[in-house]
């Protein structure tokens, strides 16, 4: 690798025309997030940086613990990447096929340096990248607000802090699923999508539950039972009374035409499908196939959120809220009014530091 050298946390490549830049960083909750399979209170990210030719394009890893990377996989990743066979970022494709080829999997690493690169790629042509691609931030969706497993106190207290939102995401998929329904139904009338995260495993259970939620104005199922049971999602899909979507289960732009039958939709995440490019392509042939798209997140700062949000017009349901979740974010980039996604007019993905 050529001249790596790291200061202030920093670590930097120079790569021919390319200079890259990394580092650790933790993301401060502001409550305990606990789903059905575990809690907690930080999230580990790292924070790339671009730059070519004067214009630094930014990018970030966000690594829920659950999904094997961390910081020292994403480092190792990077450490492995040399841009110096390119010559321009316009080079796009041929970049980011030779950034998946490096290594399998490491989808969050491959992520930060696509983001890194599309932020780039905005501020050389200076447009947003929603309008490169031709879309309408208008048709972005409202995003929902993420409601974690808790007490029904607590419950209360987050569903009044999201008060200016129009649809709640709830984390269900334990015995105290009804309780958590009837605590947000007794305080708002907000639609609600659900998040089971794989957590029944009785599909009957599972009908009983989705009619159960119709009722209470529940409008989606997100992932309600184990990925790795096709038929028993695919015989809920056909009799639920509310469209089912596939998170854990879809990953990437080669899982999309499989899921056509099994779920009414997809969600996809950034930090799942290697990033904006990955990520468009999926939305494109979800809609090909009269599938629903979401777009969804994990716990990130508003440069993750920001691209994400890029794409965001070719969304049914957006659930872009990570950056709402933590306290110390170090971006200014889209922001939330009133439930809604508002862009902000600038090139790439439209945000600027706020600290560093």
């Amino acid at each position: 690798m050529h001249n790596a050298t790291a200061s202030k946390n920093w670590t930097t490549h120079h790569q021919g025309k390319f200079i890259m830049r990394y580092k650790p960083y933790t993301l401060q909750m502001h409550h305990v997030f606990t789903v059905a399979s575990f809690s907690r209170t930080t999230t580990p990210v790292v924070l790339v940086e671009l730059e070519f030719e004067g214009f630094t394009g930014y990018g970030e890893s966000s690594m829920p613990p659950y999904l094997g990377e961390s910081q020292e996989t994403v480092f190792s990743f990077l450490q492995k990447v040399d841009l110096s066979r390119f010559s321009s970022p316009f080079e796009t494709a041929d970049i980011l096929h030779y950034v998946d080829t490096i290594a399998a999997n490491n989808t969050a690493a491959k992520a930060a340096l696509d983001i890194a690169l599309h932020d780039l790629l905005g501020k050389l042509m200076q447009q947003p990248f929603y309008k490169i691609w031709g879309l309408d931030p208008k048709k972005i969706p409202p995003t929902s607000f993420t409601i974690g497993i808790d007490t029904q106190e607590m419950i209360r207290q987050k569903v009044s802090e999201a008060s200016a939102f129009r649809m709640l995401k709830v984390k269900l998929g334990l015995e105290t699923d009804k309780m958590i329904i009837e605590t947000i139904r007794s305080v708002t009338d907000v639609p609600l999508c659900a998040d089971v995260n794989q957590g029944w495993k009785d599909k009957y259970l599972a009908l009983d539950m989705a009619s159960w939620l119709a009722e209470r104005n529940v409008v989606f199922l997100e992932q309600p039972m184990p990925k790795d049971r096709p038929e028993a999602n695919a015989w809920l899909t056909e009799r639920s009374p509310i469209p089912t979507i596939a998170d854990e289960a879809c990953q990437r732009l080669s899982d999309v035409a499989a899921l056509k039958d099994i779920y009414s939709g997809i969600n996809i995440k950034l930090m799942k499908c290697t990033g904006m490019r990955e990520a468009k392509q999926m939305a494109e042939l979800a809609r090909a196939l009269n599938m629903k798209v979401m777009l969804g997140c994990m716990t990130e700062t508003s440069c993750a959120i920001s691209a994400a949000a890029q794409l965001a017009p070719l969304a049914d349901w957006a659930d872009l809220d990570g950056a709402l979740l933590i306290d110390n974010d170090l971006f200014d980039g889209m922001r939330v009014k009133d439930g809604l996604c508002i862009l902000p007019d600038r090139p790439g993905i439209g945000i600027v530091k706020k600290s560093d």
